[in-house]
């Protein structure tokens, strides 16, 4: 039934992983261009970096924007514009004309055989001829019109058409014989009367204007298959721009059947689901306690697909802004919560993928690479101010040289550089300080815990240490001693010395359950194990780190830093007890007196048993000495490694040496021992 159990539970934990890994590669492939990419990335006025470019097939140019806004107003000027005749205008004006005249004659304003009424007549029959147009347009004389009079359409010129201007040209001529005083008279009746007889057809026109448009030809010229584009070298400008350009959007408006379409998907997948199941490869064989964690393994993929959505959200907006996507905060978010490696290994894969969407993908995956190396190079304190800050400087400073460098690659100099594009570093330098506010977030959706974290947890003020000061002081004491230890130990191995040292100040929470059954606590002389059986004790004395689990979990300590507090003995012996029991009974089972275990599986982990089993240790020196502290080092560092305690830890003999060297320097701190000089 157990085995059944255990196979079924396996099995699980490999369709969750399995289901992880395809639902990050379809986001990812979801999320990527949709057409194909021109493999090429080019500027106007810069040189053509790339080899001499061949047409892969026949296609043509498409005009430049330039020339197709040249041709839209060629069409706007040149196009007829319509118009529309009253004819029966011209009657109701010369009898209007004819009554005004009559008038004037009675009113004696002008003698009866003036013949100006005939001039009249004659002047309006000349005007409504060729029409008279009262609201002119900005038009060249020579420009085509198109006049429906109702009967058909007459093709004219804009010049043939009677304006206001040429209306009073025509006024002044036709009364010049007429006397002084009666010429102002005259042209005033006339102007009282003229209306046009031409009407601007707007509408019409337009519709034609229109179709004139849709007319242009986009295109000019044809570029055959295996005809040179642009040589390297050359400069991209004219012709050939044009040409790249066209190339371009053939590639981004390619259609594929169902069949390509599906074998380039296909693909996709194969390549992105590659990347994301290296990543897993390397955390099931470096971070198996991250790979048998599912909620762990999850956030480091959630990481790897929000930096990768957000870079394709930008790229398909507006790519211009790509840089200014934080990538390099990926590790170290990784990194706060985890280690530097597997940071590291998250970032290159994360840029991999990136690799296939963003423009000029070279330059790219070398930029933000180098960053990344920075960022995991920088100070692994991240909780202190001034490491972020020092760690922002050193990115852009990355960011500026591999600019400056790739300018001077494609320009042959470095003057002339994008300013725009330096202020884009900037602001994504800028915005790895955003991380702590991202790290707390994380830590509240995850339940994770990051160096931020664990500052506020090395307070002695704390609560739970409070209380562990109170109900056990000698334990308070002790772990003290052990983080003052340890923290030195890991600063000098490079391990996480914050980590180390909050794991040291817990660990022995379990004891505050029964604190008198710990020597360190017993301050009346009175030991309650005399009057208990070995096995009993060793069931006490085991049941602390039990107990230190579920107070660590009641107090919500995070799963980081229970880690201690079940492998700060792993699965040793209560030798005392044991020995006890022995002289009682030869045969009894050296199980009952075992921790349960698990053995240290971190290089912190390792660091803290060392540290915790020396410094409980020499307290049992009665008169310590350089020679009695080096040789208790020695013994039990030594029992441990022949115990494979730190079998599943990464830790390497020359590091256990360091740690030895250092331990024995600081138990000699600790009780001052000094040269005893001769009197």
């Amino acid at each position: 039934m157990l085995s059944f159990l255990k196979d079924n539970q396996i099995t699980t934990q490999w369709i969750a992983r399995i289901s992880l890994l395809i639902f990050c590669t379809a986001f990812v492939i979801y999320f990527f261009p949709k057409s194909n990419r021109f493999t090429y990335e080019f500027e106007q006025g810069q040189p053509w970096e790339y080899e001499t470019l061949y047409a892969p097939f026949s296609f043509p140019i498409k005009k430049s924007d330039e020339e197709i806004k040249k041709a839209q107003k060629e069409i706007k000027q040149s196009t007829p514009r319509y118009f529309k005749k009253d004819k029966e205008l011209s009657k109701l004006v010369k009898n209007e004309w004819s009554s005004r005249i009559e008038q004037l004659i009675i009113d004696s304003i002008i003698p009866n055989n003036s013949g100006v009424g005939r001039n009249g007549i004659s002047l309006l029959e000349s005007i409504y001829k060729n029409g008279f147009l009262e609201n002119p347009l900005a038009l060249e004389d020579s420009h085509p019109v198109y006049i429906d009079d109702g009967n058909e359409v007459v093709t004219a010129t804009y010049g043939g058409l009677i304006l206001p201007a040429e209306l009073n040209k025509k006024l002044n001529r036709a009364f010049n014989t007429q006397p002084d005083s009666i010429q102002p008279i005259l042209k005033r009746q006339l102007l009282g009367i003229i209306r046009g007889d031409i009407i601007y057809n707007e509408e019409l026109t337009e519709l034609n204007i229109e179709d004139e448009l849709e007319n242009i030809i986009p295109t000019k010229g044809l570029v055959s298959r295996n005809a040179r584009i642009i040589a390297q070298g050359e400069i991209v400008e004219g012709d050939k721009l044009q040409k790249l350009k066209t190339l371009n959007d053939l590639y981004q408006a390619q259609t594929w059947t169902e069949s390509q379409y599906g074998w380039k998907l296909l693909g996709y997948f194969i390549l992105v689901a590659m990347a994301m199941i290296m990543l897993l490869l390397f955390i099931h064989k470096y971070r198996y306690q991250i790979y048998l964690d599912f909620r762990k393994l999850a956030f480091v993929y959630f990481n790897v697909l929000f930096f990768i959505l957000l870079t394709s959200m930008v790229v398909k907006f507006q790519d211009d802004y790509l840089y200014i996507v934080p990538v390099c905060m990926l590790p170290l978010i990784i990194k706060a919560f985890f280690d530097s490696r597997l940071g590291l290994f998250t970032h290159v894969i994360t840029i991999f993928v990136l690799s296939f969407i963003v423009p000029n993908s070279a330059q790219y995956l070398f930029l933000q690479m180098m960053a990344g190396i920075v960022t995991i190079l920088s100070g692994s304190e991240i909780y202190k101010r001034a490491n972020l800050f020092i760690t922002v400087g050193q990115i852009l400073l990355v960011y500026l040289v591999s600019y400056t460098a790739f300018y001077a690659i494609n320009q042959g100099g470095i003057l002339g550089w994008d300013w725009t594009q330096v202020a884009y570093f900037g602001l994504s330098s800028l915005a790895l300080l955003f991380v702590w506010p991202l790290i707390y977030v994380y830590e509240r959706i995850f339940g994770l815990v990051s160096d931020v974290s664990l500052l506020e947890l090395s307070d002695t003020n704390s609560k739970l240490l409070k209380k562990l000061a109170d109900k056990a002081p000698g334990t308070f004491h002790h772990s003290l001693n052990v983080a003052n230890i340890a923290e030195t130990v890991a600063n000098e191995v490079g391990a996480n010395a914050m980590l180390v040292r909050v794991g040291a100040l817990y660990h022995d929470i379990g004891k505050m359950k029964n604190p008198t059954y710990f020597v360190e606590n017993q301050t009346s002389g009175v030991n309650p194990h005399d009057d208990m059986d070995p096995e009993e004790s060793a069931q006490i004395i085991v049941n602390h780190v039990i107990d230190g689990i579920e107070i660590a979990r009641k107090n919500n300590l995070p799963d980081r830093i229970i880690d201690f507090i079940r492998t700060h003995h792993g699965d040793s012996t209560v030798y005392y007890f044991y020995k006890q029991a022995k002289e009682q009974d030869p045969e009894v089972p050296k199980k009952l007196f075992q921790y349960k275990g698990p053995r240290p599986f971190s290089l912190e982990t390792a660091i803290l048993m060392i540290s915790d089993s020396v410094e409980a240790a020499s307290k049992s020196l009665p008169k310590p000495t350089a020679i009695l502290i080096n040789n208790l080092v020695d013994n039990i560092v030594s029992k441990q490694v022949s115990n494979d305690q730190f079998l599943n830890a990464d830790i390497t003999f020359k590091q256990i040496e360091t740690i030895k060297a250092v331990v024995k320097k600081k138990l000699a701190s600790i009780y001052h021992l000094r040269i005893e000089y001769p009197e």
